[in-house]
């Protein structure tokens, strides 16, 4: 029996992730759920797979699971406490962590020093301090498999290979984008409004990661990422404008050859490879018809229109905290954004300013570090926010 746990059940990721234990069976369980405060769909779900466990971020929520408990489940602590308490359960095999932004961090760190075999969908906490959530893996012999599917994709390519020669195998990694909304538009992006940064075009995701890819931040925020998954220079990682989001990204060996993983814009099939791994099992997802597509385009990302991409490649160079430092800006941002408070195009004027009061060398970078960068560049784009209203 391969007891699971799902951190952000309620979410696009953590639904499809109930999806497929449903498909995959017998010996497969959903040992505990964790939302934020989607009561409803999580008592929903804890009727249908029974986990032992639950727990909600939000306090009120939690008073109210409290005082109402799903039959035969354990409400565990609100907030990050009951997050960390489900990633380390000793009874947990596979952690999956998609939950948004740095609140992962913690259950993130959890999971890996409970050795546990963790699907990571919370890509925040790897660029927060990646390289040594890395090293504290291979210390307390986790293994950590990329759900997105970009990351997903290039994990899939380097099969067979260890880790450690990922960057001498490896002379570049192309990493695909679709674009999101607003790649084709004419004009200013000054006036784009909350409801229009919301809809994308290709893939159904969270509000916050679903604006992250309006502004291409997201393939900023998964280029960091990739180089600390698979400790890359930042040099090696080329990004791709691909509308048709079938090539889900690939690698080029240094002797020229490229491989890449397709398949349609489907996150269930990502969810479970990494469920699975090192299997697989028979495909959630519609099967690929190469005679369906038509075309394959690939274009150059525009820096200049969407900044925040190149204020990620600027922070993943200087490295150190300076990561930290980008992604709790864009976080405070896009809140601030999405709420009516900031206009869409003052999310890289935040981030940059928080960027440019960073300080602090590759050599001072802790977990300690990371988290504390957080909590003070959060308070940086607030305050850079509020004078931009």
């Amino acid at each position: 029996m391969k007891n699971v746990v799902i951190l952000g059940s309620t979410g696009s990721i953590g639904v499809n992730a109930v999806k497929a234990l449903r498909k995959l069976g017998k010996g497969w369980r959903a040992l505990g759920l964790a939302a934020n405060s989607n009561l409803a769909a999580l008592r929903a779900q804890a009727r249908e797979v029974k986990p032992a466990y639950v727990a909600v971020f939000d306090y009120k929520a939690w008073q109210e699971l409290k005082a109402d408990p799903p039959k035969g489940a354990k409400v565990l602590a609100p907030g990050v406490e009951g997050l960390v308490e489900l990633a380390s359960l000793a009874q947990a095999d596979v952690v999956l962590s998609a939950v948004t932004g740095a609140v992962g961090f913690a259950p993130l760190l959890a999971a890996i020093r409970a050795s546990k075999h963790i699907a990571l969908a919370n890509k925040e906490p790897m660029v927060m301090a990646g390289a040594l959530l890395m090293k504290e893996a291979e210390r307390w012999q986790a293994r950590i498999v990329p759900v997105d599917s970009e990351p997903s994709a290039i994990f899939q390519c380097l099969a067979g290979l260890k880790p450690g020669q990922y960057d001498a195998a490896l002379s570049r990694v192309f990493l695909t984008a679709s674009g999101g909304p607003f790649y084709a538009r004419k004009g200013s992006l000054a006036g784009v409004t909350p409801a229009q940064a919301l809809k994308h075009p290709r893939w159904s995701m969270g509000p916050k990661i679903t604006v992250d890819s309006s502004t291409l931040m997201n393939k900023g925020l998964e280029a960091i990422e990739i180089q600390n998954l698979f400790s890359l220079p930042i040099s090696k990682v080329q990004v791709l404008v691909h509308p048709q989001s079938v090539v889900h990204s690939g690698v080029e060996f240094r002797d020229g050859s490229v491989l890449a993983q397709l398949s349609w814009p489907d996150m269930r099939l990502p969810i479970q490879y990494a469920l699975t791994w090192p299997d697989r099992a028979p495909s959630l997802a519609e099967p690929l018809d190469f005679f369906r597509l038509a075309r394959l385009d690939f274009f150059k990302p525009d820096f200049r229109r969407f900044p925040c991409l190149e204020l990620a490649f600027e922070a993943a160079r200087r490295g150190g905290i300076c990561p930290a430092a980008l992604n709790a800006a864009n976080e405070v941002a896009v809140e601030r954004f999405i709420a009516g408070r900031l206009k869409f195009t003052g999310i890289p004027a935040v981030v940059e300013k928080v960027l440019a009061a960073c300080r602090g060398g590759k050599a001072g970078l802790t977990l300690a570090a990371a988290v504390e960068t957080d909590a003070w560049a959060r308070q940086k784009a607030a305050d850079a926010a509020q004078r931009m209203r």
